[in-house]
Order: structure tokens, then sequence, then C-alpha cells
């Protein structure tokens, strides 16, 4: 059975199996870790194994070697990117900031690792508000993403200059998903990524990370769940809940690069440790660099 080699060759690699959240449901539970990119990669960092899989996209492989140095880091699927990452380029951020030189730059964790290493300091979807807050420049540059650039820009007196990039996936829901989702399922609490448009942000009841929703799932008396992000999320919710009910904003909330993974890639990269994940070190090192201030934040 192709799972049961998987495991095979994951223990006979001392091999460490990583799977975010908006991967399918067979790649999901094969995961020794399921989460968000980042968490992924720094629980990967504490652990053992000499090998790291990257169930995910490009930019999350990268950081994944970065926290990790000294291990082999392999994707299952080395055509997996992110168009969001993708929109903009470390020479773009640098003539970004050549007419804003007085303002900090905050880049998102889903970026290259080359736009990471031109960034001051690296923010996640949930401590996106904190670590704009931590700064002492009035001018902040945030890219790439412009819809999570104008939720931070909400609760922070800091100016917040976005670059124009955005998520396919989120930036496609409009407020008449909200509408038709909600009309059969009056009752079920709305909770969506901060990387929706701000008019669907505006309908939500709660705005969270993937690793924010799956906590208030949890923590909720409620038990209906309309769920704003990429669909594969709602595969880990019901295993994680079982007993509640979630309902996708869209059914076509389908991010394509995250579906390329499947179990026959796992196998193949278990076996021949490729495609591996190399990041130049001087880049490694300045992208280190501004994920570290986040961590200090």
């Amino acid at each position: 059975m192709l799972t049961d080699d998987i495991l095979r060759l994951k223990e006979e690699q001392n091999a460490v199996i990583l799977v975010h959240n908006y991967q399918t449901g067979p790649i999901q539970d094969i995961a020794d870790l399921l989460g968000d990119s980042l968490e992924l990669s720094r629980a990967a960092a504490r652990t053992n194994a000499e090998v790291v899989l990257f169930c995910g996209v490009d930019f999350m492989a990268e950081t994944a070697a970065i926290l990790s140095p000294k291990k082999r880091v392999i994707m299952p699927e080395a055509g997996a990117s992110c168009p969001m990452a993708q929109m903009i380029t470390a020479q773009n951020l640098i003539e970004f900031k050549k007419k804003r030189p007085l303002a900090a730059v905050v880049c998102y964790v889903n970026s290259t690792a080359e736009v990471k290493a031109e960034s001051d300091i690296c923010c996640t979807s949930a401590n996106g508000v904190e670590v704009v807050n931590s700064l002492a420049e009035d001018e902040v540059i945030f890219v790439p993403d412009r819809n999570l650039a104008h939720y931070v820009s909400r609760h922070t007196e800091n100016k917040i200059i976005p670059w124009d990039g955005y998520c396919y996936v989120h930036d496609r829901y409009t407020r008449e998903d909200v509408r038709k989702a909600r009309t059969p399922h009056p009752k079920a609490e709305l909770l969506v990524h901060p990387e929706c448009r701000p008019e669907v942000v505006d309908e939500a009841d709660y705005v969270y990370s993937t690793s924010g929703i799956l906590r208030h799932v949890q923590e909720s008396d409620a038990g209906e769940f309309i769920i704003g992000t990429e669909v594969g999320m709602n595969y880990r919710l019901k295993k994680e809940a079982p007993k509640k009910e979630f309902y996708p904003l869209s059914k076509g909330a389908v991010c394509l690069d995250m579906k390329k993974t499947t179990l026959t890639k796992v196998q193949k990269a278990l076996e021949t440790l490729e495609p591996r994940v190399v990041v130049p070190k001087d880049v490694a090192d300045r992208a280190r660099s501004a994920i570290e201030r986040m961590l200090a934040v």
C-alpha cells in the first residue's frame, strides 16, 4: 500500500513530513506535522529529523530551509508555487524602497526568500497588527498582500503603504458569496481569513489565520461554521471537530498549486530525496534575520 511505503521510507530517511492545511485529505492524513506554513517550519527545526519533506508551495519549503540550514529540505512537487508570492520580486521591492527611504518594510511570510531578505521584519496573518505596532517608523511598506495590508491598517496608527499583490483564492470571495452561504445556514458563524477583501472581512463574525480558525472552532459553543479560506481547511476542521458542521464560503476556493502534491509524488521524493530546496546562504541569512526579528516581537 502506498501509504505504508511512505511511512517506511520516512523512517529509513529519518524524515519529517510537513503538511499545510490546504493540502488534500490523503496528504493531510500522512502528516507528522499539520498546520500553517511558519509554524510547520519552526516545528521542523526543533526535530531530530535529517530530512524535511514539505507538502505545500515553494515559499514554505524555502522558509523551512532557512530555519533548518543543516537539514535537507525536499518538496514532492517542484512546480507548486504561490502566485501571490510571485507578484513581487526582490528588485521590485528594492526600487519601491528607494521612493520611501524612511519607511520600514514588513513582509508577509507568504513571500519568496529573496523578498524576505530585502525586508526589515516578517509577519504572519495572525501577528501582522502586532508586528506593525511594534515598529518605531510611522510609515510601513507592506508586501505582498494588499488585503492583509488593509486589514492591518484598520488596527494601527502607522501609515500602511501596500504592495498590490493578492491571493487569488481569498480575493475572489464576494459579498454575494456571503449571502449565498448564510441563507441556508443562518445560525452558522462566518470565519474568514484576513487575505479576503475588506468588504468580505466586514461581513465576517471573526477574522483569523488558519490556526486561529481551528482554535476558534475547538473553543466555540457554535455547532455550524462557514469557512472563508481555502477548501482544504474544511477537511482538517471536520477531522478535529467531527460533531460540528462546516460549509465552504465558496466551493470554488481552491488553490490549484496546493493540490499538485500527490501520494505518488511524496513516495518518489522520499526515495530520491529530490527535488531539493536550497536557499543561497547570503539570502537565507538576511531572510532569517527578518523572521527572527518578528519572533522577538
